[in-house]
């Protein structure tokens, strides 16, 4: 086995440079240019309208390397790459090698006869992406229309990440590169492709049925070892060229399972297979996994059951996590990934119009318990289904379910994000609906075929939203079956109140935008720019109506805000209250819906967005809501669109069998107005309703604090969870003016912040400004008379005392107007 890394530093050159730069591979172009100052930071000021001739421009990488002798000495070398972005030709020694037209896929070049001696020149030129995708658009029989929120037209006809050119939460960055390793193999007989595995379970036992999948290069005997939980066997195998396969199977008693969090341990297993040339190292999962999606009394369902457990999906959508391909690093991947871990979610759903992820995300979703929703990269437009363009996309979709395959994270391929409704979105797809109809379903069950024989043991479903497979419903409008995109409160504009007229099976896509914090805003605008419809901060809005919608929606519940500061925060609680009003809902329903993943999780710039946390990775209010109402046990009430006052209680824990929850109703200066008490038996994970009356018979000038225990079976608490709730919209409210008093203490080796009031103060939030980080908690009510301690967690070195004292910032609802 021998393999020769040739990542490091190369040459990026173009006839828009005055000379070669050094640049990083794996590295993206727009990022060379931006550590050399030859483009200004995209992300500041409106300087991205200063960077698109990028996409306009061809780029050549260039290195020289010796060969070392081991490589040499090989009777096959092959020369590979993990992705190039996008439409590129190969050179080597001026020889040229071929055409590579999809970054989502690797590709793989035989050079043996053309390697010298000395030192050898690779080369990898890279067409503009603006002129590939006029191109591509020259040659379509039928028009494809694509999104007029993107800076290139026609980007949906190439196999590259759609939101490069923007989006409407997005930076367009038309940037090119090399991603992920590029390396020369040394090959005698075989090279090992990937590894892919089946489970077969049966009680308390499971068989794991293991493929080697290889190419030989050369006729001869070869062999394959294989290693499992201790357990080792070898194939060997007289092979011709071509593609060949080696399998062994593993029995295992009492296995260790898999769970998502909040379920159980996620357990791992580390599996081994060694070919001739290379090996490839896996950790796998065992977990029995399911979909149901059957007809009952509500419609047809869309639940995930693993190890027999019927799975409530919490989470949020991912879009990725740089918007300069370059800075995509563990790092980044992990503060992310540990965010929504630590906000009771336990899945993610990784959206169409970016990228198949790294390694390195699905590996940490692995040792997470996240949940992966995996769409393939086609979203929100129309695409081709030629024979040119579906060859394109079948060695693309093979080559990324065999890599992601073995990840027990991965829970469902998804073949597309809203592509099925699009043909709807523009007039020429509308006036030949059954052309575009053809063309969608030919791409589609192309999409299907290859993902169910490299994975059949995973459910393919055809597109978000739908209602399964074989069930193209108006995923939009009707709640009835399968996953709903639910936008009728931010695209709509109706109230809060609609999330109550809608039980979605499964929501996997709704949310509502809000400003990102101050100290975000300070790092792209200057003081002078510090009013939300100022150009600079107009120019990170790329939702052409947000704004609009978002100090709209603060008519229905709030009093307008007094300065720019405020308005940034209370687009933050709106939001948060948006989300938390559909999932506390759509929750107290179970089993009828049995998922909600919002819109979205990250941004991959500073920007006005529907994320929970900022780029900077600074947890917005609506982060701090989620860890509450998604946590396991969760206490609510509503008024419902018929008037009556609804309380509620929801558990996805076994453990708990009795529900207590406490209603106290305060009046707004913190006196104790009444308490209730209510109590129900649950045998299973479930919802159930604890009191229903008119809401007119409710004091008006109060809030509830509700507090509700779970008790197991020996009458021991297992979770707790405390939710403040207004019967009235907030702009009703006489909210009684209260001072603020922090602290900063050393706590459990850490700094901590305690915050008292004289008056009960609602969504105190905190943010530590340019010390950076997040707190333990925050957006929560502050009683008098009940001090709150939270930690503070650093993003990077810790501050002082001092210094975090300096910089934080407290803010609640009443200081607000």
């Amino acid at each position: 086995m021998y393999q020769q890394d040739l990542s490091g530093v190369w040459q990026l050159d173009s006839a828009a440079l005055a000379r070669p730069l050094p640049a990083a591979v794996p590295g993206d172009a727009a990022l060379t240019l931006l550590e050399h100052r030859i483009i200004p930071d995209p992300f500041d000021s409106c300087n991205e309208t200063a960077i698109q001739w990028i996409g306009e421009t061809d780029w050549e990488y260039t290195t020289a390397f010796p060969v070392d002798a081991a490589v040499r000495q090989a009777e096959t070398v092959l020369l590979h790459f993990d992705s190039i972005d996008t439409v590129a030709d190969v050179y080597l020694n001026d020889h040229w090698l071929g055409r590579c037209e999809n970054m989502f896929r690797s590709y793989e070049f035989e050079v043996h006869s053309l390697l010298c001696a000395g030192h050898n020149r690779l080369k990898v030129c890279i067409q503009a992406p603006a002129a590939a995708a006029r191109e591509a658009a020259a040659r379509q029989r039928l028009p494809m229309p694509d999104s007029p929120l993107q800076s290139i037209r026609h980007l949906n006809l190439l196999r590259k990440m759609q939101c490069q050119a923007g989006w409407d939460w997005g930076v367009s960055v038309p940037t090119g590169g090399i991603y992920g390793q590029v390396y020369l193999l040394a090959v005698a007989t075989a090279k090992l492709d990937a590894v892919t595995h089946r489970q077969i379970h049966s009680d308390r036992h499971c068989r794991v049925e293991v493929t080697a999948h290889l190419t030989a290069c050369a006729g001869g005997t070869l062999a394959v070892d294989f290693r499992f939980d201790g357990q080792s066997c070898r194939r060997t195998l007289d092979v011709q060229p071509g593609p060949v396969t080696a399998t062994a199977a593993f029995e295992l008693a009492d296995p260790r399972l898999w769970y998502p969090a909040g379920y159980g341990e996620p357990a791992l297993y580390r599996l081994e297979v060694a070919g001739p040339a290379n090996r490839i190292g896996q950790h796998i999962g065992l977990r029995r996994l399911e979909l149901r999606n059957e007809p009952d009394e509500h419609g047809i369902s869309m639940a995930f059951r693993i190890n027999g457990i019927d799975i409530f999906a919490k989470g949020a959508d991912w879009i990725p996590a740089d918007a300069f391909p370059g800075r995509h690093t563990p790092e980044r991947y992990e503060m992310l990934l540990e965010s929504a871990r630590q906000a009771n979610m336990n899945m993610i759903r990784v959206w169409g119009g970016g990228r198949y992820e790294d390694d390195c995300f699905y590996e940490l979703c692995d040792r997470k318990g996240l949940l992966v929703w995996q769409d393939m990269m086609f979203a929100c437009a129309l695409y081709p289904s030629d024979e040119e363009f579906l060859v394109n996309v079948q060695a693309e979709v093979a080559y990324q379910v065999k890599r992601l395959q073995h990840h027990p994270s991965l829970a469902l391929w998804c073949g597309d994000n809203e592509v099925i409704g699009a043909i709807n979105w523009y007039d020429v797809s509308r006036q030949n609906y059954a052309a575009y109809l053809v063309n969608y379903d030919r791409l589609n069950r192309e999409i299907a075929r290859i993902v169910n024989a490299a994975d059949p043991d995973r459910v393919f479903w055809p597109s978000s939203p739908c209602g399964g497979p074989g069930r193209f419903n108006d995923g939009w409008h009707d709640d009835s079956s399968g996953d709903m995109h639910y936008w009728e409160v931010w695209h709509g504009g109706k109230d809060f109140g609609s999330y109550h007229e809608v039980k979605p099976r499964f929501c996997s896509e709704f949310g509502f935008q809000s400003f990102p914090s101050l100290e975000t805003v300070r790092r792209f605008a200057e003081p002078s720019q510090f009013n939300v419809f100022s150009p600079v901060m107009d120019h990170h809005q790329k939702c052409p109506r947000g704004n609009g919608a978002i100090i709209a929606m603060f008519a229905n519940y709030f009093r307008m805000p007094d300065r720019f500061e405020h308005f940034l925060y209370l687009s933050q609680l709106q939001q948060a209250l948006a989300i938390k009003t559909a999932v506390e809902y759509w929750r107290s329903t179970r089993p009828v819906c049995m998922g909600t993943l919002y819109w979205q999780l990250n941004d991959n710039w500073p920007v006005a967005s529907w994320s929970s946390l900022e780029y900077s990775g600074s947890w917005k209010q609506l982060h701090y809501h989620a860890r509450r109402f998604y946590q396991p046990l969760l206490g609510l009430a509503f008024v419902d669109r018929q008037g009556n006052w609804q309380v509620r209680a929801v558990s996805d824990l076994p453990a708990i069998k009795r529900l207590v929850l406490q209603s106290t109703a305060y009046d707004f200066n913190g006196r104790l107005v009444g308490k209730e008490r209510f109590s129900a038996e649950l045998a299973a994970p479930g919802s159930v309703e604890l009191q229903t009356i008119p809401a007119a018979e409710l004091p008006q000038q109060v809030f509830f604090e509700l507090q509700t225990d779970g008790y197991d079976a020996d009458g021991r608490l297992v979770d707790r969870h405390s939710n403040t709730i207004f019967p009235v919209p907030y702009k009703r409210c006489d909210l009684a003016p209260s001072q603020i008093r922090t602290e900063i203490k050393m706590h459990a080796a850490r700094l901590s912040v305690e915050l008292t009031a004289d008056a009960p103060a609602f969504f105190v939030h905190l943010e530590p400004g340019a010390c950076g980080g997040r707190f333990s908690d925050s957006s929560f009510t502050l009683l008098p008379g009940r001090a709150v301690t939270v930690d503070y967690f650093p993003f990077g070195p810790p501050p002082t005392a001092d210094e975090l004292r300096r910089e934080l910032r407290v803010t609640h609802l009443r200081e607000t107007y």
